[in-house]
């Protein structure tokens, strides 16, 4: 990426963004560049132009309308963006959450630094995507549906190389792009190292809103957490996915994560056909028939009685001298004590 200085300097901003958006190569070795060259080429937008039109804050009501449409994800949101507030507040730093539209839907910042955040537009309403405002953060996660950093410089809009983003695309109970975390710094002196470390708490608060929009959509099933290292998204550590699969009451997957999709081989988003959970999860459908499942159902009835007969009997629905039986040509003798 090619180095400039400030507005004022040597070479204005405007004329190093299109520069290397428009040459031969800019666009292949970086994925800024790229980001510039869509928003100059694709969205038609110019870098020194401080207020794109399509940048407009929308009204009051269509704000509700849109918060209305998102309303499990804010429900979910509200804490975690406290929380990560809290961890960011005192380094100038505001939280932000927008829809997958690239429009602002709600914030947290301090008041003393709501003067530098009015004055960029990062506020409730506004649209940052991409082809509205050009490379930032909230627009540029989205159009890559990947976590990044945009700091100062690395925006497509001379108005806005005051600040560092830092984001993470944030996916829905069915793996579908929904929105994207932020937060923002109005901090001139904010360094490449604290730029990391603030990213590391957007992606984790961001893969925890997923987790818990999940668990909330899928109330009534139980809620498996599988290996997420195994899929093929290397866009973040393992470490900071979050692998979530829904189980119905007749031991089938009926929901997963985006990370659970990808490690496990399902469609990437929208509903899919019920698996065997057992074929799901181990790769290999096991014994079938009507005597491993008979013997999987008497074994779970003594497990959850602690080898009690005569109460697992009562938990299967048959009696005690019918469930000896069974349990004698399953083999499962052992299995028990006497009431």
């Amino acid at each position: 990426m090619a180095s400039f200085s400030r507005p004022g300097g040597t070479r204005r901003h405007a004329d190093v963004v299109l520069s290397t958006a428009l040459s031969a190569d800019g666009p292949a070795c970086s994925p800024v560049a790229a980001s510039w060259w869509r928003s100059h080429v694709q969205h038609g937008l110019d870098p020194a132009n401080a207020a794109p039109r399509r940048a407009e804050t929308i009204t009051a009501r269509e704000l509700s309308e849109r918060r209305q449409r998102f309303d499990l994800l804010l429900h979910v949101a509200g804490s975690r963006l406290d929380r990560l507030f809290r961890c960011v507040s005192q380094s100038a730093c505001g939280v932000f959450l927008s829809d997958a539209d690239g429009y602002v839907l709600d914030g947290r910042w301090r008041s003393g630094d709501q003067s530098s955040f009015e004055s960029w537009g990062l506020r409730p309403g506004r649209n940052w995507s991409e082809a509205a405002v050009g490379t930032n953060g909230i627009g540029t996660c989205l159009a890559e549906e990947r976590p990044l950093i945009i700091h100062q410089s690395e925006h497509f809009l001379e108005s806005n190389i005051a600040m560092s983003c830092m984001d993470a695309p944030i996916h829905g109970p069915d793996g579908r792009l929904i929105g994207a975390l932020d937060v923002s710094s109005a901090r001139s002196d904010q360094t490449a190292p604290a730029n990391q470390m603030i990213a590391a708490l957007v992606r984790q608060a961001a893969r925890q809103i997923e987790a818990d929009c999940f668990r909330h959509s899928h109330s009534g099933h139980r809620i498996v957490l599988i290996d997420g290292s195994k899929g093929d998204d290397d866009s973040e550590p393992a470490d900071t996915q979050t692998a979530l699969v829904a189980v119905n009451a007749d031991d089938l997957v009926v929901g997963a994560t985006r990370a659970a999709r990808q490690a496990l081989g399902l469609t990437p988003t929208g509903a899919f056909a019920p698996v065997p959970t057992d074929d799901l999860l181990t790769g290999e459908a096991p014994n079938s028939g009507f005597v491993p499942a008979e013997r999987s159902a008497v074994v779970r009835a003594l497990a959850r009685q602690n080898g009690n007969v005569s109460r697992a009997a009562r938990d299967l629905g048959i009696g005690r001298a019918t469930l000896y039986r069974r349990m004698k040509r399953l083999g499962l003798a052992q299995h028990s004590i006497e009431s």
